[in-house]
């Protein structure tokens, strides 16, 4: 197989990138990279210079690395800037560094892509040592695998170059609920009364809820979506990662992979998570308000996410990063992964001895957090 970079998803066919198997995680899709790149939110002045590593045979494109070249750690949700600033202490460069990502989401999902037909063993070696040579080539100090799924865990575990970082999220399960009070019957008494009094506070303020998926939402329901998701942003002191005319292409060229749920009170849209759906997962990636009410964050983001899910039989909802707010509603601390190659041997060293301290702290932080889910004993996840 050729090995080349690919540094404009506009240059690759959405076709042929499209056949790639995604394994139905919607961040790799080209129509949301495409939206990302057409919409300025990543190109080489925002820190996020497309470098993709495609490997093709005489049939094409037979497997590729989402990887960009990276001037700065934002966006990427597992934090590095400790190594960073160590680096620089020491008069050397962690920057610009290789990274293997979806741009601006930490949900897992394939980072090693590869055509059906492909090997999966022999094409994720060929590609990770593609990802080794491209980085070699540019002298960078590092390269990182951020949130890989199972399947291309396997393969870095097995790749000696790469070591291994873990983390805690709350994913929720699907265990064939057949609607939100079968879900609920799976609580303990008194964490069941919990959640039915916060839905009834939402409903008892005047609130009801409207789904939109991309297509279906009028420009103004998607510019109202954007305003009251950087709303959020801007409490927090940042703009938003995605600009109003990313959310625009996003509906219009992969609309049914997103969709809102908008919170009304009357005609006026008060509130709005923001999702995206694969095929068997729901993502939470924004919410925003105009105002306060009691327990609507709770409701909007993860009570209509759990709904939805219910009712399209999605088996996963992963609604993000943090949020031990989110156990008492269902979700379980799951542990997430990144893969980091580390060329100068005394960092080597010294990043591998603190992660397996971390991972020590990490695995004690989930086994805690799991004691105070509000499953019943025997159903604990």
């Amino acid at each position: 197989m050729r090995s080349r970079v690919i540094e404009r998803i506009g240059d690759l066919a959405a076709s042929e990138w499209n056949a790639l198997d995604h394994r139905g995680y919607p961040f790799f899709r080209h129509e949301f990279l495409a939206a990302l790149e057409n919409s300025g939110c990543i190109g080489l002045t925002t820190g996020w210079r497309p470098y993709f590593i495609v490997l093709e045979d005489d049939a094409g494109i037979a497997a590729a690395a989402p990887a960009w070249l990276k001037d700065h750690s934002y966006g990427e949700f597992v934090f590095d800037f400790a190594w960073a600033q160590a680096y620089a202490r020491h008069g050397l460069s962690y920057y610009p560094k290789l990274l293997l990502a979806a741009p601006f989401t930490p949900a897992s999902g394939p980072r090693l892509l590869q055509r059906l037909d492909a090997p999966v063993t022999g094409t994720s070696t060929a590609l990770l040592e593609a990802i080794a040579a491209t980085a070699d080539a540019l002298h960078l100090e590092s390269a990182h695998i951020t949130f890989p799924d199972a399947t291309d865990l396997s393969a870095l575990r097995a790749n000696p170059d790469w070591l291994l970082r873990c983390d805690c999220q709350f994913h929720w399960e699907n265990r064939g609920y057949r609607d939100f009070e079968d879900f609920l019957s799976t609580f303990t008494a008194e964490k069941r009364k919990k959640a039915r009094r916060e839905r009834r506070r939402v409903a008892e303020a005047g609130i009801r809820f409207e789904r939109r998926f991309g297509y279906e939402a009028t420009p103004e329901e998607i510019t109202r979506a954007w305003q009251l998701h950087r709303r959020t942003f801007l409490q927090r002191g940042n703009e938003p990662y995605l600009n109003l005319e990313a959310f625009r292409q996003i509906a219009t060229t992969m609309g049914e992979a997103l969709q809102f749920t908008f919170a009304c009170v009357g005609d006026e849209i008060v509130a709005v998570a923001v999702f995206f759906v694969g095929k068997d997962t729901l993502y939470g990636r924004y919410w925003g308000s105009a105002e306060e009410y009691h327990s609507l964050h709770f409701e909007t983001c993860y009570h209509q996410g759990i709904e939805f899910c219910i009712e399209r039989g999605l088996q996963r909802f992963e609604p993000g990063t943090q949020g031990e707010h989110k156990v008492s509603r269902g979700f379980a601390p799951t542990l997430t992964w990144s893969a980091h190659r580390i060329v100068e041997p005394r960092f080597r060293a010294a990043i591998t001895d603190y992660l397996a301290r971390e991972r020590i702290g990490v695995e004690q932080y989930a086994a805690g957090i799991a004691l105070h889910v509000p499953y019943k004993q025997d159903l604990v996840p």
